[in-house]
């Protein structure tokens, strides 16, 4: 059996297991990702980052850098429509972490995958697959800053498969260490069913430099793409419905995971949603520590007596204590 301590070199980075929290625009900050590292992610994301804001010197937007002590490793998720934009928002940004004496990004990360039109119309996310050109530009750029650079794109829309496998040639020569497909295309968005077998064929004809990122839903999932080659495999949208998936898909593969997480105790995941509260309202504030509970209140809740008027209830709260009184009542139902 092996155990979390074992680590290998995965996309420049030394990881102790192959699963990752990917970037969550509105989600990933630093309090959630504390979360999820807790629960066995071995890397984490900021949430996605304006470059644009960055070289501004939007407040907000510098807000998003913070990386807090004892974290693990933490890859700055940054977007743009150009390379000089994204080259100088990657330079301010590890500026303003060296100024403030915040532990270093443990890599760059370029999202070439969201298929919002807020940020596709700007020539950002997934439209830089339309743009190869400058794609390429932008990961030659930021490799010139030292650190691993893990791009994040989707299934090519036109072209499909042999696209695809071109788009992720290209990243690679110009520098990548790490790419992540996401299995849909951008007029998908988050519909249908995420295509496995184009991440599985890049996985095959890039060894050792492929994630994958869709449907990751359940164990057996994560086995799936790490059997097809996959060296990561990223927990988005699966692991807000159940935050316990990453130490459910640990155990599977074979690592060493506390009884006490495969099977959470309404004690305990009273303590873990009290614990991010409080944390949350600490560094975000007490609303945004709400908009962050919420986010997690179906998968926490899940398979407690009453969780469908638990859920409502929750939905119609509007302060953190109120929040956190939703679940107490949950807890309260189990006993």
């Amino acid at each position: 059996m092996s155990s979390i301590a074992d680590a290998s070199l995965v996309g420049g980075l030394t990881l102790s297991n192959p699963l990752c929290l990917a970037p969550l625009a509105g989600v990933t900050s630093a309090p959630m990702r504390e979360f999820f590292s807790r629960l066995g992610a071995a890397l984490t994301h900021t949430e996605m980052v304006s470059c644009a804001g960055l070289v501004r010197a939007n407040r907000k937007t510098s807000n998003m850098l913070e990386v807090l002590a004892g974290e693990g490793p933490v890859v700055l998720q940054l977007f743009g429509g150009d390379a000089d934009a994204m080259a100088r928002g990657a330079e301010v940004a590890l500026e303003h972490n060296r100024r403030r004496g915040d532990p270093a990004f443990a890599g760059l990360g370029i999202n070439m995958a969201c298929p919002m039109p807020k940020v596709t119309r700007r020539g950002a996310g997934a439209a830089l697959m339309q743009n190869a050109s400058e794609a390429f530009e932008m990961t030659r750029r930021l490799k010139r800053l030292g650190l691993p650079v893990w791009v994040k794109i989707r299934r090519a829309s036109e072209g499909g498969e042999e696209d695809t496998i071109l788009f992720v040639e290209g990243l690679i020569e110009a520098g990548a260490d790490n790419v992540c497909i996401h299995g849909r295309t951008a007029a998908q968005r988050y519909e249908g069913r995420a295509d496995r077998e184009i991440v599985a064929k890049a996985a095959r004809c890039f060894p050792g430099k492929i994630a994958a990122s869709g449907d990751v839903r359940t164990p057996e999932d994560v086995r799936e793409y790490l059997d097809a080659g996959c060296v990561v495999v990223m927990l988005a949208r699966g692991a807000l419905a159940n935050p316990w998936l990453f130490p459910e898909s640990l155990r599977a593969l074979g690592f060493a995971v506390s009884e006490e997480l495969l099977d959470p105790s309404p004690e305990l995941r009273g303590a873990e949603l009290c614990r991010l509260g409080e944390r949350a309202r600490e560094l975000c504030g007490a609303r945004q520590a709400v908009v962050l509970l919420k986010r997690l209140m179906g998968g926490i809740l899940k398979g407690m007596n009453g969780a469908a008027e638990l859920r409502r209830r929750a939905g119609c709260a509007t302060d953190l204590e109120e929040l956190l009184e939703v679940f107490r009542l949950g807890m309260a139902s189990e006993s």
